[in-house]
Parts: structure tokens; C-alpha cells; sequence
């Protein structure tokens, strides 16, 4: 990866909010490791890749729809995007699909809001909320977009910056419901060097201020 010219995928911003260290062994190591979560995954996801476009009930309904923000420096595939009608035009609400059911922590909303973000630079409008469909419980979540989401969203994108800068992968910082669910934990052995991430992230930013 060429951090200074690459985009940020968007699914790197759900891996970022988990955990800084699984983004950087995914997307700057290129390491990967299957389990049953991720092979739940990509079945539900195989669905939305087929792409397309239809109407429903007067909503313009497009699938893999591909997303970028110049801004963010992001960019990426929307599972779904509808596209609702209004009197001055349409409003976009992303809706990302994901295995299992609602998390405690907000790295599927993260993700989906950077969704937003791409959808605000590229149609110019504001896009206020989306939902999350997860596969175990067949309903939508919905997510409002409001300053809280947006700050931790772009909070996660300037970590991923610094990471992709320096090329650094952080220390591990264990979780042990988190570590116990990711696929990548023999690869990670969190628990033998475990070290303060906050003083990683401090260091890296004060190198990329310097």
C-alpha cells in the first residue's frame, strides 16, 4: 500500500473502531485469517455483490454501489443504497449488512456512517441517517448520523491515516471478548506484548505534527 496516495477502504473503519491493530494487520501487513464469523459474512454479503438496481414502493434501490470521499480519502462498495424520494430530490440512506446481531460497540455504525460521509460529498446533500440489517435477527437498525457518530467516524479515519503514514502497526491492547472473536487472534498473541496504545497513538501523531 502506498499511504500516501492510496485511499482508505471503507471497511477498514469497522476494523479501526474494533480494534487499531486488526486494521493495521488487515490492510497494512495483508494479513487475514478465516473463522466461522467471517465465512458468515461473506455469505451474507455475497447477496449484495451481485449489484444491480430496481424501484420499490417509488425508492430507487442500487446494490454494490461504489463510494469516495476526497475529503476523507476513502472509498469502497455500499452494500445497498436507497434512494428516497422527496420534494427537492432524492435522499440517500445506506444500509450495510451484517452477520450476527447488534453489537455493543459502534464499529458497524462507524462504517456505516463513513458510508454517509461518501454519500454527502458525492450527491451534495445531507444524509442523515441508514440502518443496519444483521442477518441473525432479519431487522434493520436504524442509525442517525448525529455529531457524536460523525466525530468518532472521522476520528477513526485520521488513527488509519497516521497508521497507513507511518507504516507503524500498533501494540495490542487486549479485549477479551473482542480478541476472543477476531479471526486474526494467533496471528495478533495479544496477550504476549501487550503495551498502552494510547502511548503508540501519541508518539505516531506527534511524528506526523513533526
Amino acid at each position: 500500500m502506498d499511504a500516501e496516495t492510496d485511499p482508505i477502504p471503507l471497511s477498514a473503519i469497522q476494523h479501526a473502531v474494533y480494534c487499531l491493530r486488526q486494521a493495521a494487520l488487515i490492510h497494512l501487513e495483508r494479513l487475514w485469517a478465516e473463522n466461522r464469523f467471517t465465512a458468515e459474512g461473506d455469505v451474507l454479503h455475497a447477496v449484495a455483490d451481485k449489484g444491480g438496481s430496481r424501484r420499490a414502493r417509488g425508492v430507487r434501490r442500487v446494490m454494490s454501489l461504489p463510494l469516495a470521499s476526497k475529503r476523507l480519502n476513502l472509498t469502497g462498495v455500499a452494500d445497498l443504497v436507497e434512494f428516497q424520494p422527496g420534494p427537492d430530490g432524492e435522499t440517500a440512506y445506506p444500509v450495510e449488512y451484517k452477520r450476527g446481531k447488534p453489537k455493543l460497540h459502534r464499529a458497524d455504525e462507524a462504517q456505516l456512517c463513513a458510508q454517509a460521509l461518501c454519500l454527502e460529498e458525492m450527491t451534495g446533500r445531507p444524509v442523515l441517517e441508514g440502518a443496519l440489517f444483521y442477518a441473525q435477527t432479519k431487522r434493520r437498525v436504524t442509525v442517525p448520523f448525529d455529531a457524536a457518530l460523525r466525530a468518532l467516524t472521522e476520528a477513526a479515519v485520521t488513527d488509519l491515516s497516521a497508521v497507513f503514514a507511518s507504516r507503524a502497526t500498533p501494540p495490542p491492547t487486549p479485549h477479551k471478548s473482542r480478541c476472543r472473536a477476531c479471526s486474526l487472534i494467533d496471528l495478533c498473541r495479544p496477550e504476549t506484548h501487550a503495551r498502552p496504545v494510547r502511548l503508540w497513538r501519541d508518539r505516531m501523531l506527534a511524528k506526523a505534527l513533526a
